[in-house]
């Protein structure tokens, strides 16, 4: 990082300031050309600015100094990094947003950041074949060399950084609180494995900010910004992740929906997205082919093992179409773990559905 210690300090007190957005933040620099400056000024310049007079009163004050002297503590262990925008480390695509964020704290491997994303995201109250299906898309998204970015919530979330994990690949979390207060706490255990499979943690917010609605819609803007694209696997009219979708439209990105079922609630908002102009998806291919040149990888290895090997399932519908209970009855396994198989088996084409049974496609 070519800042100072000391303006280093100054951009983590101007970033602890209440009221002082991303934009905002900008202003102050584009007008005094640094933070030290800015801290600086007098109060006079600041309000000339159009900023909020609680801004220019809290600078000096022993909390801001506080929240700045945490950040430098956190900042000296292993593995955490501070990205300031404008600095040759800040993810290049985030950077083309208007209001982008001024500071990142990243835990993990920030050079993740920079690589080709794709953000997937959808209900937290998901249905069993919606969270079979978003773990299934991450391992093949993984699998092909894309970085799989969330936001850590309960759900289409938690299911999309599991899959990436489970196909060895790297992932990403964007999170609506501070890295010091992982939220939900249920997904602690998920956190450390993000870290440990070499993926990373991402916040705009101070370290130690809690739990607060207004800031989850606000850290949408990154998980979309820092993509190529968005996926949305499952969501209701109202869920959150319909924010993303229309923040990554709006950004320039690509937007992607699962369809389902007309009856399932979890469906409906997939469906208006798709009404309003998101392409389709039905395979891991689909996203593929719109972004095969942003791989810049070779296709993910497969398994050399006759597929009736690798898996059982399809030696039962090679010798007859089967519905899904009749599979788990055949083969003797619990009904989800079918509907799992049969999930990862249709995105790989070995399957194929037609009405209420499944039939095995040859080759």
């Amino acid at each position: 990082m070519s800042l100072s210690p000391a303006e280093l300090e100054a951009r983590l007190r101007l970033h602890a300031l209440p009221g002082l957005g991303p934009r905002r933040h900008r202003r102050l620099l584009e007008a005094f050309a640094s933070a030290s400056a800015a801290l600086s000024a007098p109060a006079a310049a600041w309000r000339a600015l159009g900023l909020p007079a609680e801004c220019a009163e809290a600078r000096r004050s022993a909390e801001v100094r506080q929240q700045s002297a945490l950040a430098l503590a956190w900042l000296e262990e292993p593995r955490r990094q501070l990205l300031v925008l404008g600095e040759p480390a800040y993810p290049a695509l985030l950077a083309e947003l208007d209001d982008a964020p001024p500071l990142l704290f990243v835990e993990g491997d920030p050079t993740l950041l920079e690589r080709p994303q794709l953000a997937m995201v959808g209900s937290r109250r998901a249905s069993k074949p919606g969270l079979d299906t978003a773990r299934a898309f991450a391992r093949h998204l993984a699998g092909a060399g894309f970085v799989v970015t969330s936001g850590l919530a309960l759900g289409i979330d938690g299911a999309a950084h599991q899959g990436a994990l489970d196909a060895g690949g790297r992932t990403v979390a964007v999170l609506g609180t501070g890295l010091k207060r992982l939220y939900p706490a249920r997904h602690e255990r998920l956190s450390a494995e993000i870290l440990a499979g070499g993926g990373a943690l991402v916040s705009e917010l101070p370290l130690d900010c809690p739990p607060q609605a207004s800031n989850f819609p606000r850290r949408n803007r990154i998980i979309s910004g820092l993509s190529l694209g968005v996926l949305v696997v499952e969501a209701s009219p109202s869920s959150g992740s319909l924010i993303t979708a229309r923040l990554a439209a709006e950004q320039g990105r690509e937007v992607y929906a699962i369809p389902g079922s007309i009856h399932h609630p979890g469906a409906r908002g997939c469906h208006q997205l798709i009404r309003d102009g998101a392409t389709l998806v039905e395979s891991v291919e689909h996203i593929l082919e719109a972004l095969r040149g942003w791989q810049n990888l070779a296709p993910a290895p497969q398994p050399s093992a006759p597929a009736d090997e690798r898996h059982p399932l399809l030696a039962l519908l090679h010798a007859a179409p089967q519905t899904s209970e009749e599979l788990a009855l055949a083969s003797g396994w619990p009904l989800a773990r079918v509907l799992a198989t049969l999930t990862e088996l249709e995105l790989d084409g070995a399957v194929a559905r037609e009405g209420s049974r499944w039939l095995g496609r040859a080759g």
